[in-house]
């Protein structure tokens, strides 16, 4: 597999069979948005086409539970930061869940991490690369004579995305360790970590000088991975990430996403609009590296598309049980090559899904011509399943999907009048059951009568 290096600006050949990635995670302090979805479907894309691959991989994804952002809204809620961001990595993982984000190997939280963050930080101070003020510790940029060199940058382009203190010997320079009695204890004095210093420690912890990947939003190259990349080559001389990769920014009808501008779409508002395997569908449709325009219009208008799988799921599994989330699954099919083939470089996406688009046309084609060919459904099912696993959708009840949006007493009363029809067939009372069916075309609801009983679904 080849992947675009954010940093050489070239394809890496990945050459180990076994790959630890690191995914800078949310600040928990809100519930996830948008941009947060858009990052973990991309990379749990590579994820799941690496295992696909064969490759063995460790994935961890961190959570920043300790932040200014969380102090001050734990001032606002009245909760302990225990209490706090406790509540919103709940709410996270249930988002991520809704859709269909593998869940990691490793998912380290900062305040779980002080003693290995301390032990960097004197690291760096005992070597010159850190220094006191009267609000915390320094990075000093002046010493690492490859600063800037992850993000190709200037510091007057970014100066104001730099933390900022009248006394700091560098704009440049970034806090360490803030000085705050309320916190932790440490040998400068009591304090709570600063941002750019938790993944180093993390990273170092979980995979020590073996991180073959480090993943995150196109945001955070700079200062945040900068940063980081610029503590592991000073303290412990080797760097921090073999291949670096972003994905890009998402914009709200062509604004970027920014909760200043009041556009920073959360995900649990997005799922009131649609399913999360849709959602997720629609975040995946671009190339990780390319940025996103996000709008309803074209959210709800991309249901076309995975509407096709489902359709032809439909058409193969009606009237059995099957599972398409499995775990242990060999990709043998020639599609499931195919689209690995597509996907391992660097993850090809809108010709991966050009494929899948062919493959329904021409499986559909097939079963037209051949309708009580068994040998073919059976193999077309189990492409269809191997599928599922490397995009990650396709995993809900065919039924089902056709209903989403529906609620449960809506559901009640449709199941009536389906009941009611059944009976004035029963009878012979073809008028009332045409119009029963009717009345329901009215509200949006298709029926079609199979052996195993009535079957409906929202009309589009």
């Amino acid at each position: 597999m080849k992947l675009l290096d954010s940093v050489l600006k070239e394809k890496i050949k990945l050459e180990k069979t076994q790959l630890n990635i690191y995914l800078c995670g949310p600040t928990v302090y809100d519930d996830a948005h948008l941009g947060h979805a858009r990052s973990s479907i991309c990379f749990d894309l590579l994820r799941r086409t690496l295992k696909a691959l064969g490759y063995k991989v460790k994935f961890a994804r961190n959570y920043t539970d300790i932040d200014d952002k969380i102090l001050k809204k734990m001032r606002e809620s009245g909760k302990n930061l225990e209490e706090l961001s406790e509540f919103y990595i709940l709410n996270y993982e249930k988002d991520m869940k809704a859709l269909n984000v593998l869940d990691p190997d490793f998912k380290p939280r900062a305040t779980h991490y002080i003693k290995e963050m301390l032990i960097l930080i004197t690291k760096l101070y005992n070597q010159g690369f850190a220094y006191i003020l009267e609000d915390g510790i320094y990075f000093d940029t002046s010493k690492d004579k490859e600063y800037l060199s992850l993000s190709k940058r200037t510091l007057e382009q970014n100066q104001s995305r730099l933390e900022n203190f009248a006394n700091k010997k560098n704009e440049s320079d970034f806090v360490l360790w803030k000085f705050d009695e309320n916190f932790y204890e440490s040998e400068f004095g009591k304090g709570r970590p600063g941002w750019h210093t938790e993944c180093v420690a993390m990273i170092e912890a979980l995979f020590k000088n073996q991180c073959d990947i480090h993943a995150g939003g196109a945001d955070l190259l700079f200062p945040h991975h900068e940063n980081e990349a610029s503590q592991c080559r000073c303290a412990n001389h080797y760097r921090l990430a073999k291949i670096w990769l972003h994905n890009g920014f998402v914009n709200i009808n062509g604004e970027k996403m920014s909760k200043s501008l009041n556009n920073s779409f959360f995900v649990k508002d997005a799922l009131k609009e649609v399913s999360g395997e849709h959602l997720r569908f629609y975040l995946l449709s671009v190339h990780y590296r390319a940025n996103f325009n996000y709008s309803l219009e074209d959210l709800r208008a991309c249901k076309k598309r995975l509407d096709k799988f489902y359709r032809l799921k439909k058409r193969l599994v009606m009237g059995e049980i099957r599972d398409f989330n499995q775990q242990n699954i060999s990709f043998q099919s020639e599609i499931a090559k195919e689209i690995l083939e597509i996907l391992s470089d660097d993850l090809n996406i809108s010709k991966a899904l050009a494929v899948l688009d062919e493959f329904i046309i021409n499986a559909n084609l097939k079963l037209d011509a051949q309708t009580k060919n068994k040998f073919l459904k059976q193999e077309l099912k189990q492409e269809l399943c191997e599928l599922s696993q490397i995009f990650g959708f396709g995993f809900l009840d065919e039924n089902l999907y056709f209903q989403w949006g529906i609620s449960e007493e809506q559901k009640a009363m449709i199941e009536e009048k389906i009941q009611a029809r059944y009976e004035a067939k029963k009878h012979k009372d073809f008028k009332q059951a045409d119009a029963i069916r009717n009345d329901l075309a009215e509200l949006g609801i298709s029926l079609l009568d199979t052996p195993n009983g009535t079957l409906w679904e929202c009309i589009n």
